[in-house]
């Protein structure tokens, strides 16, 4: 009976993935309107906090204004991103006549004849294409968003009859208070990450841009706007953050001093953040293992690419709170979490 429950359930995690693989582009608009809307929860939450606005503003009015401010910022940096990469890539010929001065200099420093191979390797690296690929990635996201909305509207028309709903599935007083406060717990766990590391992730793009403008980086709105999408990765989106512009400043001066300045500004920025404003502001709410995490960031990165490796913390933590509510699946909650400890 064991080995039989063992095969089912190993069947059941293999038939999920390739779900989560067929449907994505059905899952992954769904899985960010759904981001959409605790985010417009979370204004409204905090708006009915202030007795005035409480008094003035019905809710169907602030989450209007959540979802027009949302989607306006969404559309605001979408055209910057699409205006910067086209400049970008009309910058590239300038870039890699730089790549070709930094072999040379090094060529010079080193006398290694090792690094003609190098040139001879990135001259023949189609920069083009990456760009293109970018754009092409973007333009994809970017033509889900009727979609996203289509899914954040019908979520907010939803949301007034989930009580209901609930009470329609669960009868038993006891099983509606647990479904209930199951879902309570969700709502402020992942409302509260979202709204937290959107507002880590602005500050982070906030003070990045300010370097990169002082230093004279190419593209500073560019590169600010990414640094934020990049923060919302756990581990590596830092990391990526800190080189990609830091590469771009080699590439725009020929010299090494600008980007190491790049490096250490951006990396200071991203060192104060991470280590004392993040800390300070999130806490251990979440309650994850932090080998769960980098597991988590590496199987969502495999499934969802980039969209999976940002979403991977919101579904570790949805997980966790649902595992933890069965008997039968508390010790995988338990070996998920941070401290060992759950409700």
């Amino acid at each position: 009976m064991g080995l039989a429950k063992t095969a089912y359930t190993l069947i059941i995690c293999i038939a999920s993935v390739f779900i989560l693989i067929y449907l994505e582009s059905i899952l992954i608009p769904f899985v960010f309107a759904v981001i959409i809307w605790f985010l417009i929860k979370e204004f409204r939450n905090i708006s009915n906090k202030i007795a005035l606005v409480n008094r003035l503003f019905p809710n169907w009015l602030l989450n209007l204004v959540a979802f027009v401010i949302i989607f306006g910022l969404i559309t605001v940096f979408s055209k910057i991103l699409s205006s910067n990469i086209s400049q970008l890539m009309n910058e590239l010929p300038k870039y890699q006549a730089n790549i070709s001065k930094l072999i040379r200099q090094g060529n010079a420093v080193l006398g290694m004849d090792i690094l003609n191979e190098m040139h001879l390797a990135i001259e023949s690296y189609d920069f083009t294409s990456i760009l293109k690929k970018l754009f092409n990635s973007l333009s994809g996201v970017l033509g889900n968003i009727f979609l996203v909305i289509l899914y954040v509207i019908f979520l907010l028309l939803e949301e007034e009859y989930l009580p209901s709903k609930l009470r329609g599935i669960f009868p038993i007083n006891e099983q509606f208070q647990s479904s209930r406060e199951l879902f309570q717990e969700i709502d402020k766990s992942i409302g509260s990450y979202i709204v937290l590391k959107t507002v880590i992730s602005l500050i982070t793009g906030i003070l990045s841009y300010t370097a990169l403008v002082l230093i004279g980086v190419d593209f500073p709105i560019f590169w600010a706007i990414l640094i934020f999408l990049l923060n919302y990765i756990p581990t590596v989106g830092s990391l990526f953050a800190t080189v990609f512009p830091a590469l771009t400043a080699l590439l725009q001066f020929g010299e090494i001093g600008p980007s190491i300045l790049v490096l250490s500004s951006i990396g200071t920025v991203q060192l104060i953040v991470g280590n004392f404003i993040e800390p300070k502001l999130m806490g251990n709410s979440l309650n994850i293992s932090s080998l769960v995490v980098f597991l988590s960031l590496a199987f969502w990165g495999l499934v969802w690419g980039v969209v999976g490796m940002i979403l991977c913390v919101p579904i570790t933590v949805i997980l966790i709170i649902l595992f933890s509510r069965f008997e039968a699946t508390k010790p995988i909650a338990i070996l998920l979490s941070g401290t060992g400890k759950i409700k």
